[in-house]
């Protein structure tokens, strides 16, 4: 089959001009993508995700491209860029990651990861946004149900959930719908393909506090980071960038509490929740 260039994008963002500057040198040097993989150690299919933008480029590509075309350190420059700038398709990108993942390590300080939520709890979530109208929040709880097909089948991915002890101590929807959502989190603590922490009060504090922070694990072997906070997330997809939130990671997974006490604490939190036999006078 032959291959048709896209149409690039190249001022919609640092990665989409570094994938547009990677076409017009090549082309300037009268290349196909074929050649210059050949030239950089690369493959073609890799090459071309990246003119479009689809891919990140790898950490050790730009310095290969400016030795190929002579071009100083030109795509070094533009990596630096390219790797620190929020995409404002990045979300996608981390849906698409996570589909492939093979270990999914999370931290959330104020809700129940999105991968072990129920419906009733995501709808009380979302149900939160001012932006969204009804419906709206009906797609978004049927989007979120729909990562969890994956757990359910023979590929599932091992999950890694370290969660504050606020998340258990918070009500969001009603009680029977916490004392649901506990149930569901307690029956993930300790399986051979899921483990629950819960960061307890008394850790005191730490880096991560204020946010989310997803680890995914590639078949590949290589790691992505996603960073997110109220209103803005960002994808960290360099290695050295994974590195340095993995090792956050590891520091609050050794001080969190093990699957073991952590279902005790899950259980104590369920006790606040559990629905009344009678209704008060």
């Amino acid at each position: 089959m032959t291959f048709k260039p896209q149409t690039l994008t190249p001022y919609l963002s640092a990665r989409h001009y570094f994938g547009a500057e990677q076409r017009r040198h090549r082309e300037s040097a009268g290349l196909s993508l074929v050649q210059l993989a050949g030239i950089v150690n690369s493959s073609k299919s890799t090459l071309a995700r990246i003119e479009t933008a689809e891919l990140m480029p790898p950490p050790d590509l730009p310095d290969r491209l400016d030795a190929a075309f002579g071009s100083d350190k030109h795509f070094h420059g533009l990596y630096e860029l390219a790797k620190r700038e929020a995409h404002p398709d990045q979300y996608r990108r981390f849906m698409d990651f996570e589909a492939q993942a093979e270990v999914v390590e999370t931290f959330v300080a104020h809700v129940v990861p999105g991968l072990l939520q129920t419906q009733e709890y995501a709808h009380a979530q979302l149900s939160l946004r001012e932006d969204l109208t009804p419906e709206e929040v009906e797609q978004r709880v049927n989007a979120r149900l729909s990562r969890q097909d994956r757990l359910r089948s023979a590929q599932r991915p091992l999950r890694w959930a370290i969660i504050d002890e606020s998340v258990l101590r918070r009500q969001l929807g009603s009680r029977e719908c916490m004392f649901k959502q506990l149930a569901r989190l307690l029956e993930q603590v300790d399986t051979p393909d899921s483990k629950v922490q819960v960061m307890p009060f008394g850790a005191g504090a730490h880096y991560l506090l204020g946010g989310t922070l997803t680890l995914l694990t590639l078949p590949n072997s290589s790691t992505m980071a996603y960073e997110e906070g109220i209103e803005v997330g960002h994808l960290y997809e360099d290695r050295d960038s994974a590195k340095k939130w993995r090792r956050h990671y590891e520091v609050l997974r050794a001080n969190a509490l093990p699957p073991t006490t952590s279902a005790e604490l899950i259980r104590q939190a369920m006790e606040d929740y559990k629905p009344c036999d009678t209704p008060p006078s």
